[in-house]
């Protein structure tokens, strides 16, 4: 099964209390670079959704990395991800892999899991200690719902909508869970 990873990180991370993607890690590489640096050791296309006008390098992302500008990413997280799954029309991927970009501690054996368990037709969700978490990967066949999505949501309602075509997979992997919220999330 071929997959494509889409990154989502336009968004303003209030929580945080500054840009929560430049936050530095203990390996002194920013958040933003080190959940590309994951989604990179597992997908040959990863494509990170920032705001308009903003670069990969000011996130020291490598230079080979696909950015997809969100201008409407202060409208919500469903915006950001059409713009997302709009950019995935010369993709040959079966499968989108949705990986947010305040999650760095996915470990790599559950992407590839979660990848193995996808098809064209189906949404696979990861679920952790009776929780769902992410990344959710939709088949093909749902990416053109994605494009539409709008508002704060996120792909929720396109859930929903397929409860039928989901597949919940169980994995021993906290990081599905681990966002980062406050700065104590970095350390934790």
């Amino acid at each position: 099964m071929s997959a494509v990873a889409l990154l989502l990180a336009a968004g303003r991370g209030t929580r945080f209390g500054a840009d929560k993607r430049r936050a530095t890690l203990a390996d002194g590489r920013s958040l933003l670079a080190h959940s590309v640096q994951r989604a990179r050791a597992v997908f040959d296309d990863v494509r990170v959704v920032l705001r308009e006008g903003e670069r990969g390098e000011d996130f020291g992302l490598p230079a080979d990395c696909r950015i997809i500008d969100s201008p409407d990413a202060a409208l919500g997280m469903g915006h950001s991800l059409a713009a997302g799954a709009q950019s995935l029309g010369d993709s040959q991927a079966q499968a989108v892999a949705i990986l947010l970009g305040d999650m760095p501690w996915i470990e790599s054996a559950t992407l590839r899991r979660l990848v193995e368990a996808s098809s064209a037709s189906n949404i696979v969700l990861p679920r952790h200690a009776g929780q769902q978490g992410h990344p959710v990967i939709f088949g093909r066949e749902f990416w053109p719902a994605l494009g539409q999505l709008s508002g704060d949501e996120g792909a929720r309602a396109v859930v929903q909508a397929h409860r039928a075509r989901c597949m919940m997979v169980e994995v021993d992997d906290a990081g599905v869970l681990l966002d980062v919220d406050t700065p104590q999330a970095l350390s934790s």
